[in-house]
């Protein structure tokens, strides 16, 4: 199968002037809900991650809200692991109503696009926190411009598209009106 089609025909992977979660524009964005409204694609990019960790030591599989929820509820169900979920509290993701992880319980960290690695770092440290211990991330698309100090690093898909800070947009960039993906994107258009 190849991924890359299948996102494409989701239209999934959308082409334009996007305005970033981090804060950075782009002319490529992943627009994770035309994937996860599809069971079928989303299950094929989470088996990716499923396969690849299968064999490794996992006790649990965290996901952050929102988008890494359904993607840690996949790949757990994929693995028959139980899933967990960071969720914001107070500005600072934590594993909240009641869950207890037990001490040094072995977390596989899942999560749907990959920038910067903002909200992987805080999931780990979230994790680190109710005292597990990561033992490798899985992302369903890499959009990431270098390397991450997230190590292993499993993604099931890698765009190439770079990102810009807003002081060092392009000019050719600029020309297109930007949108903030989730309030306007599909004005932008697809690929």
């Amino acid at each position: 199968m190849d991924l890359g089609q299948l996102l494409e025909e989701s239209g999934a992977i959308l082409r334009g002037h996007f305005i970033l979660a981090s804060g950075r524009r782009s002319d490529i964005y992943f627009e994770k809900f035309r994937v996860i409204e599809q069971p079928e694609v989303l299950s094929a990019l989470c088996k990716q991650i499923a396969d690849h960790y299968r064999d490794f030591d996992i006790d649990f599989v965290c996901g952050p809200t929102t988008g890494g929820i359904i993607i840690a509820f996949e790949v757990a169900r994929q693995m028959g692991k139980p899933a967990v979920y960071a969720e914001t509290e107070n500005g600072v993701k934590t594993l909240r109503r009641g869950k207890v992880l037990p001490t040094g319980a072995k977390v596989l960290i899942v999560d749907d696009v990959l920038t910067t690695g903002k909200s992987l770092f805080e999931t780990r440290d979230a994790i680190t926190r109710a005292g597990g211990t990561p033992v490798g991330y899985g992302i369903l698309v890499n959009r990431a411009q270098g390397e991450i100090d997230a190590k292993p690093l499993f993604s099931a898909y890698t765009v190439e598209a770079t990102s810009y800070a807003e002081d060092e947009i392009p000019e050719w960039l600029n020309q297109i009106p930007p949108v903030k993906p989730g309030t306007s994107v599909a004005a932008a258009g697809k690929a």
